[in-house]
């Protein structure tokens, strides 16, 4: 499992967003590689399936709604992997130590 070392978020304007999202958290590995994408999506715009481009980049579709967990787990929540597995993007920690104070 590949692990986040960084992201960078971008928002899309308009009120129909781009390419049916709403905004976009792109995260990376330690040399700056692209490892994923996570898209948000508000409740009345089409949610594509996850899936892995040919570049290898991994695509997850979120409802906006989520936007702010994500943000808040990639801020104080470290390490963290991202892969793709049964058609489905994830994001997650290890195991941590109960009572760690993050």
């Amino acid at each position: 499992m590949p692990a986040v070392s960084s992201y960078s978020v971008l928002f899309y304007g308009s009120p129909v967003g781009y390419q049916t999202n709403r905004a976009q958290i792109q995260l990376n590995d330690a040399t700056g590689k692209t490892l994923a994408w996570v898209r948000f999506n508000d409740p009345d715009m089409t949610f594509e399936n996850d899936y892995v481009g040919d570049d290898g980049i991994i695509r997850m579709h979120m409802p906006s709604t989520m936007f702010l967990n994500v943000l808040d787990v990639l801020r104080n929540e470290k390490p963290l992997n991202v892969y793709f597995v049964q058609n489905r993007g994830f994001l997650g920690t290890t195991a941590e130590p109960v009572g760690e104070g993050e």
